[in-house]
């Protein structure tokens, strides 16, 4: 079947956004190549009982340096972590390519560092350490972070050509063309907008990675854009150093 490359997705994104082209060229250099849904998004287990955190105090608390206590909120990243190795172990693979984009990179590293014997290389992709003191989003992104979800297909659509152009900076009219398809997609397979709250809760309350991305010996490659208006290059660079 090929090396098992297991792909993560980021913050309330699901797994058809890693491409069936893109995922092809990767059949085609020798891989067998995996994509999920994270918990609490599109057709995986919602956790619909599980409170849903008040957000904005969270991204208050963090943008200031403050910790935040991980007990405060549903699950954290270390959880979903926990889900991807649960994962290789429902397939019967004992270890796995790790390729992680934004949350899926935190997701990946979390991974490498608690897995390290599951993860035969690891790829983080537009990610950070979480490291306090990095450059936060820019204000535009940051309000694309805050802004709830529309439940209904209209809105939903709208909302998420809308984001696209704000985090994919200048112009790309192949991808700007198959945004509306996306987007139609996703809303098709499942919606649970509590479900990316506590997404991005999990993320605020896991706090650094940097110290402890040191002891990673897993062979490793960092991917990050230049003009990342949501995860800036600084915090790539970030891990690449540590």
């Amino acid at each position: 079947q090929g090396q098992p490359l297991l792909l993560i997705m980021g913050l309330g994104t699901q797994m058809i956004a890693w491409d069936e082209a893109f995922c092809g060229q990767l059949v085609d250099r020798g891989y067998h190549v995996i994509r999920f849904d994270n918990r609490d998004i599109g057709q995986s287990t919602h956790l619909t009982a599980a409170a849903v955190p008040d957000v904005g105090k969270l991204l208050m608390q963090a943008l200031g340096g403050q910790p935040i206590d991980p007990a405060s909120v549903p699950y954290t990243l270390a959880d979903m972590a926990q889900d991807t190795v649960g994962l290789l172990d429902a397939l019967g693979i004992q270890d796995a390519h790790i390729v992680g984009a934004s949350m899926g990179g935190a997701i990946a590293q979390e991974v490498a560092m608690r897995h390290p014997r599951r993860v035969r290389t690891m790829v983080s992709i537009m990610s950070t350490s979480g490291a306090p003191g990095l450059p936060p989003p820019e204000p535009d992104a940051l309000q694309v972070l805050m802004t709830p979800t529309p439940a209904d297909r209209a809105g939903y659509v709208a909302r998420a050509q809308k984001v696209m152009k704000i985090l994919r900076p200048g112009s790309y009219p192949e991808e700007e063309a198959r945004d509306l398809a996306r987007a139609e997609r996703a809303f098709e397979r499942g919606l649970n907008p509590a479900g990316y709250v506590r997404q991005l809760a999990g993320i605020l309350a896991s706090g650094s990675r940097r110290e402890r991305l040191g002891a990673v010996r897993t062979p490793t490659l960092v991917i990050h854009a230049e003009d990342d208006p949501l995860v800036p290059i600084e915090c790539g660079r970030d891990v690449a150093r540590h």
